[in-house]
């Protein structure tokens, strides 16, 4: 008689520790593939039988109330599309303890004992906040930026290449009309990967990273000039908004050499559009892995892909990771510019 009923207390308590609810949100800034991402947390956890609940706007919407239920109808038809479904929002209340403690109780209203967070490294820092208060978190590396340590690809930066190196093969084209110096500055914050990536890419005659520190704009000058010489129609200069003063720049070249120099800012063209093929399976991955992770009682987990493989991480760890941009990825670009 006592060993059923330790028996019975026994499951009750598997019961009660089983994820029955999963919340999904997107913060910072948005990225192409995140609705492939939110579609594959939403139809996975509703495969195993669980509830989907959608938060907007982020944590802003997070602590707002803005919680709805997902089907797996709601997601149809979302994962070609650029942004997020749920959209998205920055929130200074988050950093605060007062308002993730409300954010925790919140998830406690609502019956989420899952959440995943896609987002970047910002949005991490809150969901590990929420893990400590009892509710297990999941994050996923969204940002165009490439600029998450325990990753080598987070969700949207294959889109937002693909998009920027397109938009500046049709800038040499009017530059070479023109025998223009051309400064396109690309997205990324304080990462030159978006940078680096194009100026390969590109065929960029400069690179200008933050991660470079600072450049020399004599030097850059002169081998403007050593280029005219050398008969060559136009010259690349691929600049990082870490860096930016992109315009300022453009005319103080233009000055010096006497060479007509345009700067142009693709700005955030670059966060949308249609996800690429990879940003859409690898998003799809991540987010199914995501809602593995949390049936499995995993929390304060960030999902990544590293050397060919879907891997997890604890939370602390991979924020304390640091990702320098590849020496070797850089000389070639330098060797491959002359």
């Amino acid at each position: 008689m006592a060993e059923t009923k330790a028996k019975k207390e026994l499951i009750l308590d598997e019961i009660e520790d089983q994820i029955r609810t999963i919340g999904v949100l997107t913060s910072g800034g948005d990225a192409p593939g995140m609705n492939a991402a939110i579609r594959a947390v939403t139809r996975t956890a509703l495969s195993k039988g669980l509830k989907v609940r959608g938060i907007r706007r982020g944590y802003h919407g997070l602590l707002k109330e803005e919680i709805i239920d997902l089907s797996a109808r709601d997601v149809s038809d979302t994962i070609q599309r650029g942004g997020t479904i749920l959209q998205t929002a920055r929130c200074q209340a988050m950093r605060t303890e007062e308002g993730q403690q409300k954010a925790a109780a919140i998830c406690k209203k609502y019956g989420i004992d899952g959440l995943v967070v896609i987002g970047g490294d910002g949005s991490f820092a809150g969901a590990q906040k929420l893990s400590h208060l009892g509710v297990n978190t999941i994050g996923l590396p969204g940002t165009i930026d490439l600029d998450i340590a325990c990753t080598d690809y987070t969700i949207g930066f294959d889109t937002a290449v693909n998009t920027a190196m397109e938009a500046i093969d049709k800038v040499r084209d009017t530059s070479t009309s023109h025998e223009r110096c051309s400064i396109i500055e690309v997205m990324g914050r304080d990462a030159g990967y978006l940078a680096l990536w194009c100026g390969i890419a590109n065929g960029a005659e400069r690179i200008l990273m933050p991660e470079e520190k600072d450049y020399d704009e004599d030097a850059l000058i002169a081998d403007i000039m050593a280029n005219k010489k050398r008969g060559k129609k136009n010259y690349i200069i691929i600049n990082a908004e870490g860096v930016g003063d992109s315009i300022n720049m453009a005319k103080r070249i233009e000055e010096a050499t006497g060479i007509e120099t345009r700067a142009t800012i693709l700005g955030h063209m670059q966060r949308g559009g249609s996800p690429t093929c990879k940003d859409r399976v690898y998003a799809s991955t991540m987010g199914a892995m995501a809602v593995e992770l949390l049936c499995a009682g995993k929390t304060n987990r960030v999902v990544g892909y590293k050397n060919g493989k879907f891997v997890d991480y604890d939370m602390e760890e991979a924020l304390s990771m640091k990702k320098q941009i590849p020496a070797h990825q850089y000389d070639i670009a330098k060797i491959l510019a002359i």
